[in-house]
């Protein structure tokens, strides 16, 4: 199959909002496969992921005209749209059945580096630079970002005050905002 080339990010932008195929087409060839692996994370079920990954992409063609680039780039509103996709099921899910999301574990990075070699997410470097954070920041977007608990659940979980928790946080965003711009 021959790879398209890149296309600049806000020719693509405008590329999806006119509902051009080939864009949604070159979306997720160059998307899926990260999304499905930040997905796979917080639900760890593949094919759960892979449905949630499709319930994702139909929200990205429902919600695209709604995309600002001025609030950030592309990759940041997609990847929020996964995570936010898993979590909402996630939580339908422990509504419906009565349980709790998955329990925290000490062997994260064990499990990143699980989906990372099963979905390749390093192609973008995610994993990679969230290993650059200091430890008490990773933890922050691990549990956050990866393993789809809010703040006040963190909170709960770290007895630590919530105030701690957003900061932490923020500072591991600005981070990793830091740790990518560096590389553009």
């Amino acid at each position: 199959m021959k790879k398209l080339p890149p296309i600049p990010e806000d020719e693509l932008v405008a590329a999806l909002k006119a509902r051009s195929q080939k864009a949604y087409s070159v979306l997720y060839d160059n998307y899926a496969p990260t999304l499905l692996g930040i997905i796979c994370k917080i639900v760890n079920d593949v094919d759960e992921a892979e449905n949630l990954l499709q319930d994702t992409f139909v929200k990205i063609w429902r919600y695209i005209d709604t995309y600002d680039a001025s609030k950030g780039r592309l990759f940041t509103w997609l990847l929020n749209i996964a995570r936010n996709t898993a979590i909402n099921f996630l939580r339908s899910q422990r509504n419906i059945e009565h349980t709790d999301i998955q329990t925290l574990t000490d062997g994260v990075d064990t499990d990143r580096n699980a989906i990372t070699e099963s979905v390749n997410i390093s192609h973008i470097g995610i994993a990679d630079r969230v290993t650059d954070l200091d430890p008490k920041l990773r933890q922050m977007i691990d549990l956050i970002y990866f393993e789809g608990y809010t703040q006040q659940e963190v909170a709960d979980h770290l007895n630590m005050p919530l105030g701690t928790v957003k900061t932490r946080t923020r500072m591991a965003l600005q981070q990793l905002k830091d740790l990518f711009s560096d590389e553009i």
